[in-house]
């Protein structure tokens, strides 16, 4: 038997957290009932009200809502709810969390959710299901469920997707996971163009004895590897697709933000960067890139993807910044470049073979490198397996760096 927590805003929307909690109870499982109610009374009691969350934040909850200004209120409790979620995981009292909301219980209970840890039970009942979730899931594995109808009453409808998501989070903590054996962490950043690379490294690796987690570098997958990263999860990081500095820096669609290659600089993990990929930049169909784009070299990928060949002058930008976010890690690290090809279609005879544009990114990455910082360059492609074997001796020999503590992060 676990305990679930039902988190919501008890004022507007208690008689369907409550018909969740007894759906949950009829299953065998305990319900702590949460309030992150900011407005009027909650209609159902509480387990833990309003002011024990909002002190869990340290907000002064009666001044905030004496103002009147909701938005204010909301933006304050979903500060405070995540504070008070955290401290449950980690005191064992809670196996799973479900919520319901509209806008603004949306915005509170997703906060709450997004720090607790991957693989943690979380499921989110949202009237902003079927749209961009992006803002809400974030980097997490956040389940989000379209609510159909708007979370106000229990009918027809609502009790049929009450009840089937008081199943669904049952089903998720009653899940057996079991347990790997513990290897030690590489992640890899892969794109389709970086993808021979990537299956060459990963048995290398595996046969060293790390298990690799493949993150696709679609802006998404970047910065949940990023995230990853600064968890303190990883034992090291191949990153030999940095296409999204790329989308970054140019305006394509799958940018990861601008902290990409920030994390394991800033945390000191082991590391070996490539400028894979860093030859295009992603729009979706053809008639969506933009008029400013006019002229350049594209190449359609398929029916939903089109890539742009990036210039010479924009690989010297995004040269100076690979090099500039290398030179910011306080841990091994090691830049290789395949001096034949970033990509599939970088290589000779691919619709992306530009040598004077892969030429000024070569050079602006050796330039802009500091001393100390191993920049080694291969007579071959990015998907020759020479390259992934020279990208994996580069890691594991900064790996066992870092575990003998001979790196600036540990003197």
């Amino acid at each position: 038997m676990a305990t679930i927590a039902v988190l919501g805003t008890l004022d507007t929307k208690g008689h369907e957290h409550a018909f969740v909690s007894e759906r949950i109870r009829a299953r065998g499982h305990d319900v702590l009932l949460i309030d992150v109610g900011t407005g009027g009374e909650p209609v159902v009691a509480a387990d833990i009200p309003r002011a024990e969350v909002a002190a869990a934040g340290g907000l002064d909850l009666p001044a905030l809502m004496a103002r009147g200004d909701r938005g204010e209120c909301v933006t304050a409790m979903a500060k405070a709810a995540p504070r008070l979620l955290e401290r449950l995981v980690a005191e064992g009292r809670i196996q799973g969390v479900i919520a319901l909301g509209g806008g603004g219980g949306t915005a509170i209970a997703s906060a709450a959710m997004r720090p607790l840890p991957i693989g943690f039970p979380k499921l989110l009942v949202s009237t902003l299901a079927s749209g961009n979730t992006a803002p809400y899931v974030g980097t997490s594995d956040l389940a989000m469920m379209p609510a159909v109808v708007d979370v106000q009453g229990l009918n027809r409808i609502s009790r049929t997707i009450l009840a089937r998501a008081a199943g669904a989070i049952c089903g998720m903590v009653e899940a057996d996971v079991t347990a790997g054996d513990e290897k030690p962490l590489v992640v890899a950043s892969m794109f389709g163009n970086t993808t021979k690379c990537i299956e060459a490294a990963i048995p290398l690796l595996e046969a060293a004895g790390y298990e690799v987690l493949v993150f696709h570098a679609t802006g998404t997958g970047g910065r949940a590897m990023e995230a990853l990263i600064a968890s303190g999860l990883v034992a090291g990081v191949l990153d030999v697709t940095t296409t999204e500095l790329a989308d970054e820096v140019v305006g394509g669609v799958l940018s990861a933000g601008p902290e990409r290659l920030d994390a394991a600089a800033r945390h000191g993990v082991p590391a070996v960067v490539a400028p894979g990929c860093l030859d295009m930049v992603n729009f979706g169909e053809r008639q969506t890139v933009p008029e400013k784009f006019a002229g350049r070299s594209f190449y359609i990928h398929n029916p939903q993807v089109t890539l742009m060949r990036t210039t010479p002058d924009e690989c010297t930008a995004l040269g100076g910044l690979v090099a500039e976010k290398v030179n910011a890690s306080c841990g091994p690290v090691s830049v290789l470049i395949p001096r034949r090809g970033i990509s599939v279609i970088s290589a000779a005879g691919g619709a992306f073979h530009n040598p004077a544009a892969d030429a000024a990114l070569f050079g602006a990455i050796e330039r802009g490198l500091r001393p100390g910082v191993p920049c080694t360059s291969l007579d071959c492609e990015i998907n020759d397996p020479a390259f992934a074997r020279a990208c994996v001796e580069a890691l594991l020999a900064n790996m066992k760096m870092s575990s003998t503590g001979d790196s600036p992060c540990q003197r």
